[in-house]
């Protein structure tokens, strides 16, 4: 059975927040998902600073999930994304890395065709549609959507697209999962602030996972393992992510210390997922074919 999420946008993550819908667990879910904007942005010569900005970063949701309680793990199965037809880029001074050295706002709405966008007449990208903002609940207060953390929330990363599965701590009974913030595509680093921002349909498919503890979000592909953390240092950021790695290597391979470490970095990856948020975000990668799945 299929639960549509539409309508209900939240733009902080919360314990407190009501939720949209109460599934069964194994539910496959559609999140209908506005873009970072809310929906705002229709013209490239709106002024950014007219926008109302109480609204950005809105998420669909939340799902409670039953069974799920604090200390168990959400797994979300990314099975869909399906994009709108346009998206949405900016420039914005003192945003980003670069934005010291941007003047004046800029917008561009850039056509999202079958599987290409077009940046300008003469210049596509290769779509490769990810979710940027997916989380559950925290343990207490409220985080903005915006933000990410061990909750998941916007952590920007690339690598949560069609066919990847995710899994989140869960905090608070029925976990409260939210999704917005999807992307046509993004470059790790997201470095001025947007990717190709736009609304989309994202389905997911949930189960909880009991017996199986995580500190943070961690996510595989077909090839890889991904362990992911955020932190306002980056550094830290990947020590944390990679430390994540190291632990899961250590148990999976019966490796000590030195001997696991020598294989990450043999064959791992650290990796940005964004330096733009008010935290920046890293993962730390490994083969598939050498750890096995997240799930034991």
């Amino acid at each position: 059975m299929e639960t549509l999420i539409s309508g209900n946008r939240i733009y902080h993550m919360s314990g407190e927040n009501p939720p949209a819908a109460r599934v069964p667990d194994g539910s496959r879910l559609v999140f209908e998902t506005e873009d970072c904007f809310g929906g705002q942005i229709t013209r490239e010569d709106q002024a950014i600073e007219a926008l109302d900005w109480e609204r950005i970063n809105p998420a669909t949701g939340p799902v409670w999930v039953e069974g799920a309680q604090p200390g168990d793990v959400l797994r979300v199965t990314i099975e869909k994304i399906q994009l709108a037809d346009h998206g949405t880029m900016a420039a914005v001074p003192d945003s980003g890395i670069f934005g010291s050295r941007v003047q004046a706002s800029r917008i561009k709405i850039l056509p999202i065709r079958e599987d290409e966008v077009e940046f300008r007449p003469g210049l596509t990208l290769p779509l490769r549609p990810m979710i940027g903002v997916i989380g559950v609940a925290p343990a207490e207060g409220k985080i903005p959507c915006g933000t990410p953390g061990s909750h998941g929330g916007n952590m920007d990363n690339t690598r949560i697209g069609e066919g990847t599965v995710l899994y989140l701590p869960v905090f608070v009974p029925g976990a409260l999962l939210a999704i917005g913030d999807v992307h046509a595509c993004m470059g790790d680093g997201e470095v001025m602030v947007t990717g190709v921002e736009t609304s989309a349909q994202v389905t997911v498919t949930v189960k909880v996972l009991k017996g199986m503890t995580l500190r943070d979000p961690a996510l595989e592909t077909a090839d890889r393992l991904y362990a992911v953390a955020s932190h306002t240092d980056l550094s830290q950021a990947i020590h944390t992510a990679a430390s994540a790695m190291l632990e899961l290597t250590m148990e999976r391979l019966g490796m000590d210390l030195e001997e696991a470490g020598m294989l990450l970095s043999a064959c791992g990856n650290a990796e940005v997922c964004q330096i733009v948020d008010p935290l920046s975000t890293a993962r730390f990668s490994m083969p598939r074919k050498i750890l096995g799945s997240w799930q034991a």
